[in-house]
């Protein structure tokens, strides 16, 4: 006589918005100082990139004004070489950073998470050869190479982005694997498994639900990563020229032959490399606030002081 065992079923739950944005109120209430002034910040970045065409006085790409002109209050920063306006530039040029940020650490972030779950728990050769290809991604120099291969596609923000993370899921994947490893171990994952929880299951229920705030932290460095990348490549005359980057303005800028000994890098130099550093200061104290609040073994840290 043989004893049917039980399978592990999940049963669908309605989602609770009023609990996920008391979850985010949680969090957030655990912020430092910098930590909630960086997301204020981005708040203002955000909103800028999507509510350009507001922000800004006139078209990115219109010449309104006299060529190099002051600020003032026609044009709060001024004017380029050829009569546009920096300010509109600077708005339009937070929603490039922002967009290839955002795909960048989408598609590596969560791409290579859920490659590291799937490698660390499966085990054998899959992880064997995740392991390996993991290993020669991240040993590659990074850097030179995004400029050898965006020089050789052309110019564009698609191909930026798909070179980005092509350089960029290494590191999310080595984590979840880890993280991965770390859990099919415990107790209650080899009692799931016993009792005929299938591997969707486990994965969903019980595995990326600890790893998944591990994964947002490094989210945010993967974008920060990529938004410094693009604006390296577009300084360097590399990016889209079509599309308004800070990094594309300042190779405008350090192009123009007077730019070094008149006072026209205040206004067209400075601005873009400012509004560059201030949102990778942001995104640098999120990342820290939440990894202090997100990891469970920095929290055990922070009690035992």
């Amino acid at each position: 006589m043989s004893v049917e065992q039980p399978v592990i079923t999940s049963a669908p739950h309605p989602v609770n918005i009023r609990k996920m944005l008391d979850g985010v109120g949680n969090t957030t209430s655990k912020f430092t100082i910098e930590g909630k002034m960086a997301m204020i910040g981005l708040l203002i970045f955000v909103m800028m990139a999507i509510f350009a065409p507001f922000f800004a006085m006139y078209p990115p790409g219109k010449i309104t004004g006299e060529s190099l002109e002051p600020p003032g209050s026609a044009h709060l920063l001024g004017t380029d070489e050829l009569g546009m306006d920096i300010w509109a530039q600077i708005c339009y040029g937070a929603r490039t950073s922002l967009v290839i940020g955002l795909a960048v650490a989408t598609i590596a972030g969560f791409g290579g998470g859920i490659l590291g779950i799937l490698a660390g728990y499966q085990g054998g050769s899959i992880d064997q050869v995740l392991m390996r290809v993991i290993d020669v991604t991240m040993s590659l120099p990074s850097f030179p190479l995004l400029i050898v291969i965006s020089a050789f596609l052309g110019p564009s923000i698609f191909t930026v982005i798909i070179i980005l993370v092509l350089f960029s899921w290494a590191k999310p994947a080595r984590i979840a694997r880890s993280q991965t490893l770390a859990i099919r171990s415990q107790a209650y994952i080899t009692a799931a498994r016993h009792y005929g929880a299938n591997p969707w299951y486990v994965i969903r229920k019980h595995i990326l639900p600890e790893i998944l705030p591990i994964l947002i932290v490094s989210l945010i460095g993967i974008s920060s990563y990529a938004i410094i990348a693009e604006a390296g490549l577009a300084f360097l005359g590399l990016g889209d020229p079509t599309s308004k980057s800070w990094g594309m303005m300042m190779n405008y800028a350090i192009r123009f032959s007077a730019i070094y000994f008149t006072p026209y890098w205040l206004w067209w130099l400075i601005p873009p490399l400012i509004a560059l550093i201030a949102l990778l200061l942001c995104l640098a104290f999120l990342s820290r606030d939440l990894e202090r609040v997100l990891d469970p073994k920095l929290r055990a840290l922070e009690g035992v002081k």
